[in-house]
């Protein structure tokens, strides 16, 4: 069977994690532990939809130092196919996230202007217009700017687009495109943001708004809460299965969008591939590793404990 391509552009860069030994106290030392690995949400995602039958290729940027080393290995020991660019005179962007004992995020730092000053040339370049033509489908995310996220949805044409919100801060950078989009995975403050709704607004307000931008399917994670999406045929909820413990939160949402992308390109239809999306972040958080390992015996056990869709009134 010929496996579909998925072509991602955006980050793939090194996320450290400070994890918290006890409680978190502010403006003071914390005794905790500092793990590094490479991640990034376009990468992730694709990670995630290559274990679940796809292939890929990325377009992401990286400097001249070692730490761009790392993260073409990392590429590389997935056999996606790489189309970064390297910046010699540039640091390799990264991500540091501060987690409590339990595993909740408690503040995140981003260090990725190279991002912003790269991509909205990079995505110009033959070389990646090819790859997108010959590509199945196209995900990208927000920590693009929004001129480099119009030019490959240029670029892409009738394929479909999937994209990734980020956080609060960037996802507005995708509204000039959200008509253009097959589906965009946020969590709830970036939906919030995007609708341009008030903090703690009702979620489902928050879809009604995005679906009225032109949005066409969407999908709003709320932690270990209930998960909201929309298609054209409305608005639903998924109830996902409790993680038996969390070692860490990073990730999840990545392995929705990555494995929820990978069953709609199989042909699964929409909520069925979100629930097959929703067990593999459970397996993540339960993971250390930001991209978790598992077998087909265990995402099967795992996928048998998610909900089934509850439409919305």
């Amino acid at each position: 069977m010929i496996r579909p391509r998925l072509f991602a552009a955006g980050a793939a860069h090194i996320d450290r994690r400070g994890r918290l030994a006890g409680a978190y106290v502010p403006a003071a030392s914390n005794p905790g532990t500092m793990s590094e690995e490479v991640g990034g949400g376009a990468f992730n995602a694709l990670r995630n939809a290559v274990r679940h039958g796809v292939d890929g290729s990325i377009l992401s940027l990286r400097g001249g130092d070692v730490a761009a080393d790392a993260v073409a290995r990392a590429i590389a020991d997935v056999s996606v196919e790489d189309l970064s660019a390297v910046f010699l005179d540039r640091t390799t962007p990264s991500y540091t996230a501060l987690i409590d004992a339990e595993g909740e995020l408690i503040a995140g730092f981003a260090d990725m202007s190279l991002y912003d000053i790269g991509f909205p040339k990079q995505v110009r370049r033959s070389k990646v217009r090819h790859a997108v033509a010959g590509a199945d489908a196209v995900l990208c995310e927000a920590n693009m700017p929004a001129t480099a996220a119009e030019a490959l949805v240029n670029h892409a044409g009738s394929l479909p687009v999937f994209a990734i919100g980020i956080s609060p801060a960037k996802v507005g950078r995708l509204a000039g495109v959200l008509a253009r989009l097959s589906c965009l995975f946020m969590n709830a403050n970036e939906a919030r943001t995007l609708a341009g709704l008030e903090s703690g607004a009702n979620i489902v307000e928050a879809a009604r708004v995005l679906r009225g931008k032109g949005l066409a399917r969407g999908v709003i994670t709320s932690g270990g809460a209930p998960l909201t999406a929309f298609d054209p045929g409305g608005i639903f909820t998924i109830a996902p299965s409790p993680a038996r413990f969390v070692a860490d939160v990073t990730g999840a949402g990545d392995a929705i969008a990555g494995v929820t992308v990978a069953h709609l390109m199989r042909g699964l239809g929409f909520a069925e591939a979100l629930r097959h999306g929703m067990a593999a972040a459970r397996l993540t958080v339960e993971a250390s590793q930001v991209v978790a390992y598992y077998d087909d015996e265990a995402f099967e056990a795992a996928l048998a404990l998610v909900g089934h869709p509850a439409p919305m009134a």
